[in-house]
């Protein structure tokens, strides 16, 4: 029975929302230390530029789109915590696509409330959005995207998807698994995919090894590669990609272009942070680093994406996942909202897991937990306390890459893989198998 529903689980999110956008407001005029996040900070100043018709990047460390500039320029007429409402009521939004997402896959009611709490109650969640970080709506387009593919509407699917690589560099990262499930047998004209539902004792379906890309023939499915779906898919993202970053080339020229898209692929932060990469960064920042240098620390990160889509892309959400989780960990620069990213769609794959809260699931979160909470030690004894700490910080960053791996292992050993859509046969593949 299930003792709370969605619109009360919603009200009670919203409300604790607001409280807490309300006492950043008190902790910022009364305490030392702020509530709200420096980068919000960094926002409300470019919109005030562009509402007084100045370019957003005379505010320095401004390295978004200009679309993020323009939402936020009610900061300047109405309040300054316009933004942490617009971010709130993104979060609010993420956690109904969640629940729309799981029932259209038919999960108990009972599990979908569980899953929308997991993300509406998570404290990283509420926080970065009360604080002024716009990663929120980030999480709110991805979820649309694959709620749009599971209603079969890929165009509205490709023209988020193109806005979103465009507003946020990092989902780029998710083309090709898209490109793979776009399969001609599931997206058929004039009906939705067939999507797997949610089972809790049924075998999995077989899945049939031809509808993956073998790592050791990419020519082997070229053709299924140029299907009418991929195709329209890659044109409509690519020219609403091209299109906004067109525009706003017109509008700033390079320093756009260098800031919002350039400088995320070739990023080096001497800053401390949880990056393996960051003290080999801080020791060298004096010399400047080529720009194969500066690419190379992509080639872990893409190896690991390579592995994951090869082996989860029809399990569609579940690939997203795995991804940004090796994604993260893998990342030159790591700070606490990229935990964001993933913890959107940890919730999508929940009722697939075996694993019990106790004791597997609690460990899992006690070791991420703990390696965080080391590292953020040594971080304190370096910035607050001016100490050579250094080594040590380094030593709990390779910690903390350790502990996300041996989570994400963790959770790739107790998930069912389910594809999302139904593996329907084809004509041809019928035709070769009666030959045989």
């Amino acid at each position: 029975m299930v003792s709370i529903d969605l619109r009360s689980l919603l009200l009670f999110s919203a409300v604790l929302r607001v409280v807490l956008i309300i006492y950043g407001e008190w902790q910022d005029s009364h305490m030392e230390v702020r509530y709200t996040d420096v980068d919000y900070i960094v926002f409300s100043d470019a919109a005030s530029l562009m509402a007084s018709g100045k370019s957003p990047y005379e505010r320095s460390t401004y390295r978004y789109s200009p679309l993020l500039a323009f939402l936020l320029i009610p900061n300047s007429y109405i309040h300054c915590t316009w933004g942490k409402l617009l971010f709130s009521a993104s979060d609010l939004l993420v956690g109904y696509f969640i629940y729309s997402l799981l029932k259209l896959r038919c999960v108990p009611e009972n599990l979908r409330i569980v899953s929308v709490a997991v993300w509406l109650f998570n404290p990283f969640t509420f926080t970065i959005g009360t604080r002024g970080n716009c990663e929120p709506i980030v999480c709110a387009i991805v979820m649309w995207i694959i709620l749009s593919l599971m209603n079969g509407k890929v165009m509205q699917a490709a023209f988020w998807y193109g806005f979103l690589v465009h507003f946020r560099i990092y989902p780029i990262i998710y083309a090709l698994p898209i490109l793979l499930v776009l399969d001609p047998s599931n997206f058929r004209p004039g009906s939705r995919p067939s999507l797997q539902e949610w089972f809790q004792h049924k075998p999995l379906q077989s899945v049939d090894a031809s509808r993956f890309i073998h790592p050791f023939n990419p020519l082997l499915h070229f053709k299924s590669l140029l299907t009418k779906e991929k195709i329209i898919f890659g044109l409509i993202s690519g020219t609403v990609f091209f299109f906004w970053t067109g525009l706003f080339f017109y509008l700033y020229g390079w320093e756009f272009l260098n800031e919002a898209l350039l400088y995320h692929l070739t990023r080096t932060d001497p800053r401390h942070n949880f990056s393996i990469y960051f003290y080999h960064v801080y020791l060298h920042h004096e010399f400047e680093f080529s720009v194969l240098e500066k690419l190379i620390s992509f080639l872990p990160q893409m190896a690991v994406q390579l592995f994951l889509i090869l082996y989860f892309a029809q399990d569609l959400p579940f690939c997203f996942f795995a991804q940004t989780v090796a994604f993260v960990a893998f990342n030159k620069v790591i700070t606490a909202q990229y935990f964001v990213w993933f913890f959107c769609l940890l919730p999508l794959i929940l009722p697939w897991s075996t694993m019990k809260l106790k004791w597997e699931g609690f460990s899992c979160i006690v070791v991420w937990m703990g390696a965080q909470i080391h590292w953020l030690m040594w971080g304190y004894l370096l910035e607050f306390k001016g100490k050579n700490v250094f080594i040590p910080l380094w030593v709990a960053s390779l910690l903390f890459l350790a502990a996300n791996t041996w989570v994400l292992v963790k959770i790739i050993q107790r998930h069912r893989f389910s594809p999302l859509f139904k593996l329907v046969e084809s004509k041809s593949s019928k035709n070769t198998r009666k030959r045989l």
